[in-house]
C-alpha cells in the first residue's frame, strides 16, 4: 500500500543515516583527540583505571624532580668530602715528612698545614647546593622516593635515609695539630696518628655520601622506567588506533553518502503516486 502520510522507506533510511552520522561523529572525535576513551561513558572501568594510573604517574614525576635536587645536593657534598680526602692526604704526607725533622723544618711544614686546613674550611663552606648543607652534621636525612598503592587504593610513601657527614669536625681536629710544639718523637708520632685517623674519617664520609648518591640515582632510574611503563599502559587502554580510525572514517563517509542517496530515493517515492491520477 502506498501512502502520502506515512513513508516507511524514508523512516528506515533516516534512522540508518542518523546511526551512521552518530558513528561518524564519534570516529571524528577519536581522530581529533587521539583518544578512544575520553570519558566515563566510553568505558567506565578503563576510564577510572587510566585516571588513577595517570595520577600515580604525575606523582612519580614530581617525586623524581625532588630527587634530582636531593641528588645534586648529595653530589655536591660528596665532591666536598672527596676534595677533603685529597687535602687530608696531603696533610698526612706533610706531617709524615716532618717526623724527626728540625725545628725549622717543622715550622715550615706547619705553615703548609695551616694553608691546607684553611683550604679545607673553604671547601666545606662551599659544599652546599641550593641551601642544602650535608657536610656539617651527623643527623639523618630522609627523602621520599615514591608511592605505594594498596589493593584498596590507599597510598603510602616510600623513603630513603642517609647520614649527613660532619666534615667540619675533621677540619677542626686537623687544625689543632701544631708541629712547632712537637719537639719530641712521641708528640710527632701522636700528630701523625691523629692526622691519619682524620684522613680515614674523611674517606669514610666520602664513601657514605657516594653510597647515598648512588642509591638516589638508582631510584631515579627506576622512577623513570616506572613512569614510562605507566604512561605506556595508560596509552594502551585509552589511545585511539589511528590506522583503524582512518579506515573506519572512510567506510562511514561512503555509508553516509549511500544513506543520503537512499533517503533521497525514499522521499521521492510519494511523487510516483501522482502518476496514478493522470
Amino acid at each position: 500500500m502506498s501512502s502520502i502520510l506515512t513513508n516507511h522507506s524514508a523512516m528506515t533510511a533516516l534512522s540508518t543515516l542518523r546511526s551512521i552520522n552518530s558513528d561518524l561523529s564519534a570516529t571524528q572525535g577519536r581522530i581529533s583527540t587521539g583518544l578512544n576513551i575520553s570519558s566515563g561513558k566510553d568505558n567506565a572501568a578503563y576510564f577510572s583505571i587510566s585516571k588513577t594510573m595517570s595520577g600515580d604517574s604525575g606523582m612519580f614525576k614530581a617525586i623524581d624532580e625532588n630527587l634530582t635536587l636531593q641528588q645534586n645536593a648529595v653530589s655536591t657534598a660528596r665532591l666536598g668530602a672527596e676534595t677533603l680526602v685529597d687535602l687530608a692526604n696531603d696533610f698526612v704526607e706533610r706531617v709524615a715528612f716532618a717526623q724527626g725533622g728540625t725545628e725549622e723544618v717543622r715550622a715550615d711544614v706547619q705553615a703548609e698545614l695551616n694553608e691546607l686546613t684553611a683550604r679545607m674550611a673553604t671547601t666545606i663552606s662551599q659544599s652546599t647546593f641550593n641551601g642544602a648543607d650535608y657536610v656539617n652534621s651527623t643527623a639523618n636525612v630522609t627523602v621520599v622516593t615514591g608511592i605505594s598503592r594498596s589493593s584498596s587504593g590507599s597510598i603510602t610513601t616510600t623513603t630513603l635515609s642517609f647520614a649527613q657527614q660532619d666534615l667540619g669536625a675533621i677540619q677542626t681536629a686537623l687544625s689543632v695539630i701544631d708541629l712547632t710544639g712537637a719537639d719530641s718523637a712521641g708528640a710527632q708520632a701522636t700528630a701523625l696518628q691523629t692526622a691519619e685517623a682524620q684522613l680515614s674519617a674523611a674517606v669514610a664520609a666520602a664513601t657514605s655520601l657516594g653510597i647515598a648518591e648512588k642509591s638516589i640515582e638508582t631510584q631515579k632510574d627506576f622512577l623513570g622506567e616506572l613512569t614510562d611503563r605507566l604512561d605506556s599502559g595508560i596509552g594502551s587502554m585509552v589511545d585511539a588506533n589511528m590506522e583503524d580510525e582512518a579506515a573506519r572514517l572512510q567506510a562511514l563517509q561512503v555509508q553516509q553518502q549511500l544513506a543520503t542517496q537512499s533517503l533521497s530515493i525514499a522521499n521521492s517515492a510519494p511523487q510516483n503516486i501522482l502518476s496514478l491520477f493522470r
